[in-house]
């Protein structure tokens, strides 16, 4: 990183990370020293071990570190939203807290943001440690958001990105307070058509137990896809399931030809799959004359 690097902001969410932020931060630090209009923004989220006690420490250590701190747990997406709020640059990074993500591919990251409205550290690169059990469902997800944003998106939900500070603030309002802020961020940057860049970087097992319930926020991931979909995409999300009804509506009505009558089944397959595609049509005149 050189002194003509374009400025930004890095902002770490912090929750019960006592064994992982000291050694974060500090790696962060360095990365910054050669940068001094960057800064560091820790946000620590109703840590209940010594992670605040830590980032006060650190704080009288290193000047570029900003220490901000919620009295209680409001969420992932709450901490990067108060760290946002106070930073001064439109450049802004974001990265974990628990020693997982390349902190050295920070600066990289940050050039490659020049002509992009974000830089997405995808999790492809040649060591990455996954958990088994979550990259299952994450396949059949990823495969949903591709389909949804008309091109390949190789991590929905990577917590290493770089945005514009001002582009992000077109869509603060969706963007939820839990884990999925990542998730509805790509979501709504790719189906927006904005110029986003994925960039494989590693990713290493994380210090100390995750906070991710694999079933729960699995689901909860889903929901989140098909509702941000809806909002941005509402043809692409419904045009499968009235694909689906039309050929069930078109099985059932050979079906009645070859018996010689027509039966209600028909009928109904047939409204459903009228009712969905009028639906799909009109969710997205509105979408197309809210500007959004």
């Amino acid at each position: 990183m050189t002194e003509d690097h374009e400025e930004f902001t890095v902002i770490v969410p912090c929750f019960n990370e006592e064994q992982a932020i000291r050694d974060t931060v500090v790696e962060i630090a360095e990365q910054l020293s050669i940068c001094a209009a960057c800064r560091l923004i820790v946000v620590n989220d109703g840590s209940k071990d010594r992670s605040l006690d830590l980032l006060v420490d650190l704080a009288k250590e290193i000047p570029t570190l900003e220490v901000v701190s919620h009295e209680r747990n409001l969420g992932y997406g709450a901490a990067l939203k108060t760290g946002i709020a106070r930073a001064k640059t439109d450049l802004i990074v974001i990265t974990d807290a628990d020693g997982s993500y390349p902190i050295d591919q920070i600066p990289t990251l940050a050039r490659e943001c020049a002509d992009f409205d974000m830089v997405v550290g995808a999790r492809t690169g040649p060591q990455v440690t996954h958990s088994k059990l979550r990259s299952i469902p994450k396949i059949f997800l990823a495969l949903w958001v591709s389909w949804i944003a008309r091109q390949k998106v190789p991590d929905i939900n990577s917590g290493m990105r770089v945005f514009r500070k001002p582009v992000l603030e077109c869509y603060v309002r969706i963007l939820p307070n839990s884990f999925s802020f990542t998730t509805t961020l790509t979501l709504a940057m790719l189906t927006n058509y904005r110029p986003v860049k994925f960039v494989p970087i590693n990713y290493m097992a994380r210090v100390g137990r995750s906070k991710i319930e694999p079933v729960r926020d699995t689901l909860r991931f889903a929901s989140l896809i098909l509702r941000t979909g809806m909002y941005f995409a509402p043809v692409r999300v419904l045009a499968p399931i009235v694909f689906a009804l039309g050929l069930a509506t078109l099985g059932s009505l050979l079906y009645d030809v070859w018996l010689g009558n027509l039966t209600d089944k028909s009928v109904i397959l047939a409204m459903f799959t009228l009712n969905t595609g009028v639906f799909a049509l009109l969710a997205d005149m509105i979408d197309k004359r809210s500007g959004r």
